[in-house]
């Protein structure tokens, strides 16, 4: 690990599950642990990951297990719940040597941030995670049966639900292109991915400025080495982590946390998300919540479209409890 913000990889076991950590900054230097979503990888805090080194920290970023150079579970969706996949970082946390660690997610790593802290405090000394709010558990209905209520099956996490499908029409379409659809997409609204098809493999998808050709070959060369069935498989086992996790309806996030999300971000445009988290619902379920920033005319991909207004603001708020 090199400490003047070169990148360097290598492998960790954990729990049996071999994951791939990229990392920078000087070995002893407070951990700053990145965890990246859909369709991602570690990559996705390229510009961050330096930024923490020159501010004093060691940035920690493993691809999550199931993606890229990490392996996957072998046993299928349900061992996906966020109590195995918190229960993978918990064990990294340890392996660092590390009683506790500033915790920083995107999308489904903010999914995965959101439920450390909600399982072991104890180890998070600050939390900043980006596009998705804390999620309160309903008692009364579960997270895919809601969203299928509200949007129908064509929405995103209806579509990825049954195993093998969506990863036909992946593969139909190509990773490459995949991967463009997702990253172009700034639609202020939900996302549907129809049954019928995603469109045709000749569409052409022009990037935004934002992320390079070279980015995006790195993506598909990683991703078509592991393939989507591990990201999917994340969404697949919300409904059995709704039913592992009634212990903790009604719970409140105790750690200092700061959140950020793009104005144009499918998931503040989601229905009731502004309201929970402009007027007051956040901040009662997370009481420690330091601040809410609404980036504005800025995507779902936060952290790329807008690398050096959140590695400032990441290290601007994670200095405070060094």
């Amino acid at each position: 690990m090199a400490s003047d913000g070169v990148i360097t990889h290598r492998s960790v076991e954990v729990n049996g599950v071999r994951l791939h950590v990229a990392e920078a900054g000087p070995a002893g230097a407070p951990v700053v642990l990145l965890l990246h979503g859909f369709p991602e990888l570690w990559y996705t805090w390229r510009h961050q990951m330096p930024a923490l080194a020159a501010a004093g920290y060691r940035a920690v970023a493993p691809d999550m297990p199931g993606y890229g150079d990490s392996e996957a579970p072998s046993a299928g969706p349900d061992q996906y719940t966020a109590l195995h996949i918190v229960g993978d970082f918990v064990a990294l946390i340890d392996s660092l040597g590390q009683e506790r660690v500033f915790v920083v997610g995107h999308d489904w790593g903010a999914i995965i941030a959101w439920s450390l802290c909600l399982f072991r405090p104890d180890r998070v000394k600050a939390l900043v995670p980006l596009s998705v709010p804390f999620i309160p558990r309903s008692p009364a209905v579960k997270p895919v049966d809601a969203v299928r209520a509200l949007y129908g099956d064509d929405f995103y996490i209806c579509s990825f639900q049954e195993p093998g499908a969506i990863e036909a029409e992946f593969k139909r379409l190509g990773t490459e292109l995949v991967l463009r659809k997702f990253f172009a997409d700034r639609t202020p609204g939900p996302l549907f991915i129809p049954k019928s098809g995603w469109g045709s493999p000749d569409d052409e998808v022009p990037l935004p400025s934002w992320i390079t050709e070279e980015d995006v070959k790195y993506y598909t060369t990683q991703l078509d080495k592991s393939g989507f069935t591990g990201g999917l498989n994340y969404y697949r086992a919300l409904n059995k982590t709704w039913e592992l996790t009634s212990p903790w309806t009604g719970a409140e996030i105790m750690v200092p946390t700061k959140f950020t999300v793009g104005d144009l971000d499918l998931t503040y445009n989601i229905a009731g998300a502004k309201v929970f988290i402009n007027k007051g619902g956040l901040k009662k379920f997370v009481p420690l919540l330091d601040d809410v920033v609404i980036m504005k005319d800025v995507g779902h991909f936060i952290n790329e479209q807008k690398p050096e207004e959140i590695s400032a603001l990441i290290i601007g708020f994670i200095k405070k409890f060094n």
